[in-house]
Formats: C-alpha cells, sequence, structure tokens
C-alpha cells in the first residue's frame, strides 16, 4: 500500500501536476530533470508514510508536497526540504500515528487460540509428547539438580562483609620437585604486618587445621569431642561470624576466654544464657587448660568452609608454642583484611621476601596473598601458580548439564521435525489464508514453551523426590527453598530450553510452500536429513564420552583403592589422646594389648595418611649438597608403629626397647637415601635441628600422600611420651566384638570421655572424596543421557516405522524376510551411531588422559575402556531401535494395505 501510494505521487510531481489543484505554472516550466531533483526528500516520504494512519495519508502527503513547491517558488531547495521535513515532524502527534501492534484483546484471543492448538496436538499424538515430556523433564531435573549444587559452592565464604577485603597470605616453599604451596607461615607474621605495613587495616592469626580436630571441651560431667582453634583478639572483627552474646572487640582480648558456638552452649549448659561468665575445661593432645566463656556466636552457616565449635585465645597457643614460634616455623594461618584502595599485587611484591628479611638469611620461601573467599574453590597450586581446585569439578558437572539438556532438546527437535508431514496440511491451510511465517513461528515457539514448563513442574517433583539422595552422595544440606533468584534462575533455564528445542522445528515447519502442501508434492529436503541425522550423532558422541569418562574414573577410583602402599591400613583404628590416657600412656597401651582380639597397638604424633609435618633446610649430613634444596616429611612415633602399620625395612632395624638410645636414632625411607645421595646409609649421622641422629633403618617406600603425589623423602623419630592418637589393629573377622571390648576398657580407664575411634581405611579414602564423588555422579548422569537419547532414537524409529509400513507390507508381499526387514529399519541407526563412536572415542581419549594426568599414580588407559563403550551404545541403540523395527517387520502385510 504504502509503496504503490508512494509510486503515483511520484508520477504527478514529475508530470508538474499539483496533487489537489490540477496544473502547476510553476512546474511546467521544468524539465524532466530538473522535476528529478527538485523532489521533496524520499526519506522524509518514507518516514511519514511508516508511521501515519492509513487514512489520513493521501491528504496530508498532498498538503506537504503543494507546501514544497510553493516553498521551491520561493527559496532554495534545501530550505524547501528541510521545510518539508519539519512539517513531516510537525504530524508525529498521537491521534496521526498509525496503531502498529494489536490491542490485548486480540494478543489474548491468539494465545487461547495457540493454547487450544498445541493441547490438541498433544492429545493427537501422545507417544511424542511424553517422549518429549520425560525426556525434558528428566535434562531439566538433571540442570537444576547441578544448579543447587554450583549455587552452593559458589556461595562458600562469600557470606562475609568484608569479603572484597578480606585476603589469607600463603607461603611457597622451593623443593627438589618443584615449589610447594602452604597455607601455613610464621606464627609472628600478623602481628608483623598489622605494625609494618600501611595496606593492612588489620591482620589475624589462627592456629593450623591439623589440630583443630582433637580438641576435648567439659563442664562437670559432660565431655564432648569438639573442633576448635586459637585465633588473637580481631579475629569476630574482619570475620562475619555473628555473636549472639558479647562484643566482638572484647570476647578474646582476656587469655583465659573462650567463645562457644550456639549448639555447644547448648550441649554444655543446656541453653545460651547459662553459659555467660561459667568456666570450661579444654584439652587438646597433652595440653590442658580452663577458660571462662565470654561470648556465644551464631552456629556457623552452611556457606562457611571452617567448621569450629569454639575459639580459644591465640596467645594461648603462642605459649604452648613456645619456642617454636620463630620466623623459621610454619604453625599458624594468617589473614589480611586490606584497607579500602589497596593494591593486593603491589601488597605481593612486598611481602614476598619478608621471611628472608626477618632470617637475615638467604630463605627461598616465598609469601603472597589470595582473596579467602576464592580459597574454597581455588585451592590447588602447581610450582607455586593457582592452578585450578573445586572449580574444575563446578566445570565439569555444569558442562554435564548443559550436554543432558542439549540432548533432551535435541529429541524435541528431531521429533517435531521427523512428524512435520503430519502437520504440513495445518500449516498450508494457514499460509494460504493469510498467515505470516512470523505467526507460525510463534505457535510453533509457544508449543515448545509450554511443553518446556509442563516439563519443569515435573522436573521440579523430581528434584524434591531425588534430592535427600542426592545430598547423600554430594555430602551437601542443600534445600529447594524457593526463593526469587532460585525461581528466576529455573525461569530462565526453562525458557531457554524451550527456545532452543523449539526453534528448528518452528523455522523447519514455518517455511512450507503452502502450493505444494497443499498438492501433496512436499519432500524431505537432504537439508533436513543431514540435521537430523546430525543431531542424532551429536546426542551418542556425547553419551559415548560419558560412558567412557565412567569406566576411566571408575578404574582409577577401583587402582586408587586397591593400590598397595606399601603401607598396612586394614583392620586398624585410632583415636585421639585425652584425659587419664595422656597421663599413663603406656600403661593404657599395655592394657589395651591384652584385650581379646588386639593384635597391636601404639601411639604416634601426626598422621601416617595425607597431611603430615616437613620440615626445610634443618638438618645436615656428611656430603650434601649446599646447593640443592631439600624436603623432609616426618612423624613421630611409639615402639611398634611400624610394625603395627607393616612398614617394611629395606635395611637396619625397627626402634626396640632393647635399644635404650633409642630416642637419638632416626629411619629414613628410600626417597630419603635417594635424594641425599648416600651409600650404605645405616650408622651414619644425619644432623636434625642441630641433634645428631644416627641412621638406623631404611625402609621401603610407601605412599603416605595421596596418589596424586610421588613418594617423597620421610623420616621417622621416636617419641614415645608425645603423641596425638593411638592406633589398635585388630584380628580379621573380630571387628565387632574387638571395639566393644575396647569400649568398655576405655569407660572403665578414662570414664570422662567418649570412645570415639576412626578406621584408618576411611581416613584414606576421605583424600578421595570428590573423586568418589565424581565417579558417583558421572555414573548417574551418564545413565540419563542415555536414557534420554535413546528415548529420542525410540521416537525416531517409531515414527520411520509407521511411515514406512506400506512399504513394509509391499516387501514382505514380494517376499521379504523379518530379519530382512529388521535390517532395512536399522541401518540408518546403526551408521548413525557408529559415526557417533568414530567421533566419540578420540575425543573421551583426550578427556581420560587429561583428567588422569593429576594422578602420579594412575592407570593405563586399555584399549577394550573405548571399544566397550562404544558396543555399550550401539546395543543400547540396536536395542532401543529393535523394540519398534521387529514389531513392524512382524505386521500382517495385509493390515499394511487393506486402506489402498
Amino acid at each position: 500500500m504504502k509503496n504503490e501510494l508512494d509510486f503515483n505521487w511520484m508520477k504527478k510531481i514529475k508530470s508538474g501536476i499539483s496533487p489537489r489543484f490540477g496544473k502547476s505554472s510553476s512546474l511546467n516550466n521544468l524539465t524532466h530533470q530538473d522535476a528529478d531533483n527538485q523532489q521533496p526528500p524520499q526519506l522524509a516520504q518514507r518516514f511519514l508514510l511508516w508511521f501515519l494512519r492509513d487514512d489520513l495519508a493521501e491528504e496530508v502527503q498532498g498538503d506537504l508536497v503543494e507546501k514544497f513547491y510553493s516553498k521551491l517558488e520561493h527559496t532554495s531547495l534545501f530550505h524547501a526540504q528541510l521545510n518539508y521535513w519539519y512539517q513531516v515532524v510537525r504530524y508525529l502527534r498521537p491521534f496521526a500515528i498509525r496503531k502498529s501492534k494489536p490491542s490485548t484483546i486480540l494478543y489474548t484471543i491468539m494465545l487461547k487460540h495457540n493454547f487450544i492448538l498445541s493441547f490438541r496436538n498433544f492429545k493427537r499424538h501422545k507417544s511424542s509428547f511424553f517422549i518429549n515430556l520425560i525426556g525434558l523433564s528428566t535434562g531439566l531435573a538433571c540442570a537444576l539438580l547441578i544448579f543447587l549444587w554450583v549455587t552452593d559452592e559458589l556461595q562458600a565464604d562469600k557470606f562475609h562483609e568484608k569479603d572484597a577485603r578480606l585476603y589469607q597470605v600463603l607461603s611457597n616453599h622451593p623443593t627438589a620437585d618443584g615449589i610447594d604451596t602452604w597455607p601455613a607461615t610464621p606464627a609472628m607474621l600478623a602481628e608483623a604486618l598489622s605494625a609494618e605495613m600501611p595496606e593492612v587495616e588489620t591482620a589475624v592469626s589462627t592456629s593450623t587445621t591439623d589440630i583443630m580436630h582433637n580438641f576435648t571441651i567439659s563442664f562437670g560431667d559432660n565431655h564432648f569431642n569438639a573442633a576448635a582453634q586459637f585465633a588473637d583478639k580481631n579475629f569476630f572483627k574482619i570475620f562475619s561470624y555473628d555473636l549472639i552474646h558479647g562484643d566482638k572487640n572484647q570476647v578474646l582480648t582476656d587469655k583465659s576466654s573462650v567463645v562457644l558456638s550456639e549448639t555447644m552452649a547448648k550441649k554444655l549448659f543446656q541453653s545460651i544464657e547459662n553459659a555467660l561468665g561459667k568456666t570450661v575445661e579444654w584439652q587438646v593432645f597433652d595440653k590442658k587448660s580452663e577458660a571462662t566463656v565470654a561470648g556465644v556466636y551464631q552456629d556457623l552457616p552452611t556457606s562457611a568452609s571452617q567448621k569450629f565449635d569454639f575459639v580459644l585465645s591465640y596467645e594461648v597457643y603462642k605459649d604452648i608454642l613456645g619456642d617454636g614460634a620463630h620466623w623459621g616455623n610454619f604453625n599458624a594461618v594468617t589473614y589480611v583484611l586490606f584497607r579500602e584502595g589497596a593494591n593486593p599485587e603491589l601488597f605481593n611484591e612486598k611481602i614476598q621476601n619478608l621471611i628472608s628479611e626477618k632470617r637475615n638469611t638467604t630463605d627461598n620461601t616465598t609469601l603472597f596473598v589470595q582473596k579467602y573467599s576464592d580459597m574454597y574453590l581455588y585451592n590447588h597450586f602447581e610450582n607455586g601458580v593457582q592452578a585450578g581446585g573445586r572449580i574444575e569439578y563446578i566445570r565439569l558437572f555444569s558442562i554435564i548439564a548443559i550436554f543432558i539438556l542439549i540432548i533432551a532438546c535435541i529429541n524435541f527437535m528431531n521429533l517435531s521435525t521427523a512428524k512435520a508431514s503430519q502437520r504440513t496440511k495445518e500449516v498450508g491451510v494457514k499460509k494460504a489464508i493469510g498467515a505470516r511465517r512470523g505467526t507460525l513461528i510463534f505457535q510453533f515457539m509457544e508449543e515448545s514453551i509450554v511443553i518446556a514448563f509442563l516439563s519443569l513442574f515435573t522436573a521440579v517433583i523430581l528434584v524434591l523426590l531425588l534430592l535427600p539422595q542426592f545430598n547423600s552422595i554430594t555430602g551437601k544440606h542443600i534445600a529447594l527453598q524457593l526463593d526469587p533468584t532460585l525461581i528466576l534462575s529455573f525461569l530462565g533455564i526453562t525458557l531457554f530450553a524451550g527456545l532452543v528445542a523449539g526453534s528448528y522445528p518452528a523455522l523447519y515447519l514455518s517455511k512450507f510452500n503452502p502450493v505444494a502442501v497443499l498438492k501433496g508434492k512436499l519432500k524431505s529436503s537432504l537439508g533436513e536429513l543431514l540435521i537430523r541425522k546430525g543431531l542424532v550423532v551429536f546426542q551418542f558422541t556425547l553419551s559415548v564420552i560419558l560412558i567412557v569418562s565412567v569406566i576411566v574414573v571408575y578404574k582409577q577410583i577401583e587402582l586408587v583403592q586397591s593400590k598397595n602402599l606399601g603401607f598396612n591400613r586394614e583392620n586398624i583404628i585410632y583415636f585421639n589422646i585425652d584425659g587419664k590416657v595422656t597421663e599413663n600412656l603406656e600403661t593404657f597401651l599395655t592394657e589395651v594389648k591384652t584385650v581379646p582380639g588386639v593384635e597391636s597397638a601404639s601411639s604416634m604424633w601426626g598422621s601416617i595418611v595425607g597431611s603430615t609435618g616437613a620440615t626445610f633446610g634443618s638438618f645436615d649430613w656428611e656430603g650434601k649438597d649446599p646447593d640443592a634444596i631439600y624436603q623432609f616429611f616426618h612423624l613421630g612415633v611409639n615402639y611398634d608403629m611400624l610394625q603395627l602399620l607393616g612398614i617394611e625395612m629395606k635395611e637396619g632395624r625397627y626402634f626396640s626397647r632393647d635399644f635404650s638410645a633409642d630416642t637419638s636414632k632416626i629411619i629414613l625411607n628410600e626417597a630419603a637415601i635417594d635424594a641425599m645421595g648416600l651409600k650404605d646409609p645405616v650408622g651414619k649421622i644425619f644432623n636434625l635441628w642441630g641433634n645428631n641422629m644416627e641412621i638406623i633403618g631404611v625402609t621401603k617406600n610407601f605412599n603416605f600422600e595421596s596418589l596424586h603425589e610421588n613418594v617423597k623423602p620421610f623420616f621417622f623419630r621416636l617419641q614415645p611420651k608425645e603423641a596425638e592418637k593411638v592406633l589398635v589393629k585388630i584380628v580379621p573377622g573380630t571387628e565387632r566384638e574387638t571395639i566393644e571390648k575396647l569400649q568398655a576398657y576405655y569407660k572403665t580407664f578414662n570414664p570422662d570421655y567418649t570412645f570415639n575411634y576412626q578406621f584408618l581405611d576411611d581416613e584414606y579414602q576421605a583424600q578421595y572424596v570428590a573423586e568418589q564423588r565424581v565417579s558417583s555422579l558421572s555414573r548417574y548422569f551418564a545413565g540419563i543421557a542415555i536414557l534420554i537419547s535413546c528415548l529420542g532414537l525410540f521416537g525416531l524409529a517409531a515414527f520411520t516405522a509407521q511411515r514406512r509400513l506400506k512399504e513394509i507390507g509391499i516387501r514382505k508381499i514380494l517376499g521379504a524376510t523379518d530379519v530382512g526387514i529388521v535390517y532395512l529399519l536399522t541401518s540408518d541407526f546403526t551408521k548413525m551411531v557408529g559415526m557417533a563412536i568414530l567421533i566419540a572415542l578420540p575425543a573421551s581419549y583426550f578427556i581420560a588422559v587429561q583428567w588422569l594426568e593429576s594422578f602420579a599414580y594412575r592407570i593405563d588407559l586399555a584399549w577394550w575402556y573405548f571399544a566397550g563403550a562404544g558396543l555399550a551404545a550401539l546395543l543400547i541403540a540396536w536395542f532401543t531401535v529393535g523394540l519398534q523395527t521387529v514389531k513392524a517387520a512382524t505386521v500382517n502385510p495385509v493390515e499394511c494395505l487393506k486402506d489402498e
């Protein structure tokens, strides 16, 4: 309409006819070239016709053209065109502007119409509807579960009010194998940073985490094993642990004060109010003292990475350290609160060599800071550089969630486009009576979004049912709380899934030629078939990658659980030393050995599994390279401990009561002897911390760290009077009875304390919690991905068989066998799955290699891991397709052709 109107006016203008008054004398003298040049601006005319109501267009345009030529007689062309623009803009008034959008009523009618069509279509194609619903709801449920887990992980330690300025100081220690990064720092570092660094508003020291879970707290007859830490007076000022009672500026100023958690106060005193001012007794290892309750803080939020039941004054910790509190000893954790505007990068440069400056030596240890709330997710360092951590698992499962959601969306796309032939007449009729393509796209997108939100409703029910089991696997306490952020996120994910799932079907169905559709000449294009097959290939590629990942993770965890570590961890329990056991350790061990079912018992200071003590540079021996860097891990043990653990000697002997001076002797492992370059080490002197220690034995290497690490230099010292925990080896098969007897004896010997024990194997397995969770979750998610892929394959196979029923009937009449028909129908699907396998295997190999690189001891990638995954995918696909193809192949040909 607009183009036609514009064309008619242009003809009149060029012929010199005034739109409303006939011939214009001033125009008659113009040549055709002048008329072409001296026209109203075309852009202004188009703009006028775009916004102006249709019923005003002819009259208004005529008036403006007349004014233009009238103006042109008295002024220049430029001024006439400028005036024309002015007149056009003046018509931008509410009464003159066309209503470009349908009314709300029309929108409501259209939406209602589309909803009715959608539900009629769902009812007509029940199988496709339920396949799409199950696939999308399962995919959304997986995505929502992972979203809840990821959100919980990302919120860790973010609740602190001063989070943006709160940092932790870390230390880098060069070793022969690279740089080790520790959270431990010297005990006096916080005080020095507060006094000497203007960027620091406050610095806080706490005790290291290795003693946190070894505390006992008592009041009267109530005794509890609890987690605790020593912290200096500014602890509650920089961390947002809310106090119920007490002043955050005062609660830790008194050396004899203690601050309890809400739960611990109730355990000890039945109520929070009763706790204030009371005196409790606490003990850690052989250190025991009393403290007065100065405050009570709210139980720590679930998003707090540190968990402790009470806090003691850091001044007490410094007393315990005694001479051990010096710049060469790393036995504290330091936190820094920066002033506004401070630059952490510049601060790192200032403190980098602070240790060597304080010690007046060429100490190679360096310091740096990292944001405290980032430590939970970014806690892995390689050669002193941040290299990942828990964030890697967040990325991994986020990708898995996206993959599963994409697989579910692909099902919808495939089934919708495959069934397009059943909706061609609907599209053809609508387009023939004037429906625009945009209207049809809107209808099909709306249909997709309706299914997506029905799937969301089903997915929320699934999440509520599966959340307890999911929490059990992940070790979380996630609850489905419908806060605005969560609701908007869920709705956003669902809308995204609906738009993605419906995009291709909507664009595909809406482009049909109505003439071809109504004449029945519509044929599937090559592009459509390639896209549909490509989507199936992509689905099964992801499924095969997940199957390979499950196999590799499972086999690696199996290696971790079955590998000979060089020491025995089976049938051994341990428990912390407290109460009377501290004062009478030898008597207690002697009696424990007489308990029926006890094979051996001993004590140690430290842990044989996971984190243990390490020392740098405080040792010497004959032939030591003065330029080399050495790091030795160590453990203090009692008599019989090495025998109890089954650690084998390569040469020399164990510690023995037959030798009275063994406290001045030392036992090293093979890795230590290799690092020292010693030959015939037994009998040689190893100077440790200024004391000459005779080497009496060399043990075979054993894995005291996780299998992510290689075996490192290690030594044992005899400490019969200094111990942290007791280890008891139990005769296999008698664990239950023996533990009951030990518990009864412990109650008699140490009546004020509870017998809390753990199995050494459980402590070992705890090192691989993250890997075990990955293994469990990957199995579930791989199974779900395969299930959703098979749902789509099942739907496509059913549709293909239905569409080719007449072909099958004719072939059977002409002599085709059932086996031949099955082969005919499954060959295409077999090719697609085979192609997916060829693409997935190299990709899965690369992923497996990358994941295994984090382990020092890892499995060899056997060929059958990949062949087995491919074969499993193929068999699953054959079974899925076979259910439909066998049904189609055995149909009576008369039934197929009776309607002809």
